[in-house]
């Protein structure tokens, strides 16, 4: 735990120099973390108790005492009392207040911009994906991991290859048979990409890639179901089942009369979603193609 907790305590250090939070001044402005905190706070409503002000900031009363005897000094805000509550202050932003939180606004704003400028877009997304992940961590639960589909884009089906052989590999002792299996169906799927009858998703988590589901003509009349995948990680959320409502759904768009699909016995988790969305058992057979004592299934429905 020593070690967990001196990595822990050097991401903070790193991450607060990265952001401008180190020094006695905040963002080249007059002002510390903490005040510039307060005011951020103070813009966001009209006018604020000071008993949420403290509860809210996690701030010592007679330190936020202070703060705002200075901010009132300096002409940045203004206390009354409240006029629900006579026994409390309220607090409120004046003009030069709002002028000192549009500037902190600005030069976070460029701040964060300049990071971000650094990054390519995959890294932008993997940044966000891991603050996001952080946060849902830290949080204690209380905002569940939420997901979200779209097409692909490049780069993606080498994903999809990568992440089918090492899932595979580690869960079920299949070879590398497997994997070049999937590689030579994510390239067929790309070299006869047609989008009137074909149609991929990549689920995103948290900015991540945590599944897939592709569907492609099998012929005039009948689509295949191809590549679901869901990372442990995402497991447990109904991804899998809305990769493959999505990709019915676009089956019967597409005008398919009946779809397929081809499994193993193995995958459990998979033929229970299979079988929720509609298919049914059509033959299996034992097989050693990527490891043995395998049972492939041929799956079906119409449309």
């Amino acid at each position: 735990m020593g070690d967990r907790v001196s990595e822990v305590r050097a991401f903070n250090r790193f991450y607060t120099g990265v952001v401008g939070a180190l020094g006695e001044v905040h963002l080249d402005t007059p002002y510390s973390l903490t005040e510039s905190r307060l005011i951020f706070e103070l813009a966001q409503r009209e006018s604020v108790p000071v008993p949420e002000l403290r509860r809210g900031l996690d701030l010592d009363a007679g330190y936020l005492s202070r703060l705002l005897a200075r901010f009132e000094a300096d002409g940045l805000v203004a206390r009354q009392r409240d006029e629900q509550d006579a026994r409390r202050q309220v607090v409120r932003l004046l003009g030069p207040g709002h002028e000192a939180h549009d500037l902190l606004e600005e030069r976070t704003v460029d701040r964060v911009g300049a990071l971000l400028a650094d990054l390519s877009e995959e890294e932008q997304r993997e940044l966000l994906g891991a603050m996001a992940r952080i946060q849902r961590l830290l949080g204690g639960g209380h905002r569940a991991a939420g997901y979200v589909l779209r097409a692909p884009r490049p780069g993606d089906l080498g994903w999809v290859v990568h992440r089918h052989g090492v899932r595979y590999a580690e869960e079920y002792g299949w070879d590398e048979r497997f994997e070049a299996m999937v590689a030579r169906i994510a390239a067929d799927y790309l070299t006869g990409f047609d989008p009137r009858r074909d149609a991929g998703w990549i689920a995103e988590v948290d900015g991540q890639r945590a599944g897939c589901v592709f569907c492609v003509h099998k012929d005039d009349m009948t689509a295949q179901l191809r590549m679901l995948l869901v990372e442990p990680a995402a497991r447990g959320m109904g991804l899998g089942s809305r990769l493959v409502e999505e990709c019915v759904r676009f089956a019967r768009t597409a005008g398919y009369r009946d779809m397929v699909l081809y499994t193993d016995n193995s995958l459990s988790t998979a033929r229970h979603i299979y079988q929720r969305a509609g298919f049914t058992l059509v033959d299996e057979y034992e097989h050693a193609d990527y490891g043995s004592g395998q049972v492939a299934q041929n799956w079906a429905m119409t449309l």
